[in-house]
């Protein structure tokens, strides 16, 4: 049964916690110690994490990529992304 995880105010769990979970679920998935109707339960829990991981990491990197410098060598966003 999959744990509750902590989660931001929004309600939904952090990157973090996600990649926590992610990673417990690989060593126990490697232990070899559960059944196979525990493992594959883990192993369905798994791609969830690792799909929001994965959405998580790449709004970072659209919101990133948005910033650029100043002519005074500042980061802000860039001009078309201010009016937003």
């Amino acid at each position: 049964m999959p744990r509750k995880a902590s989660t931001k105010q929004s309600g939904t769990p952090s990157f973090e916690t996600n990649l926590r979970r992610l990673e417990e679920i690989v060593d126990q998935l490697e232990s070899g110690e559960k059944s196979l109707d525990e493992v594959v339960s883990m192993f369905e829990e798994g791609i969830l994490l690792s799909t929001s991981c994965m959405e998580f990491l790449d709004k970072t990197e659209l919101r990133l990529k948005k910033l650029s410098k100043d002519a005074q060598g500042k980061l802000g966003l860039s001009t078309e992304d201010r009016e937003e």
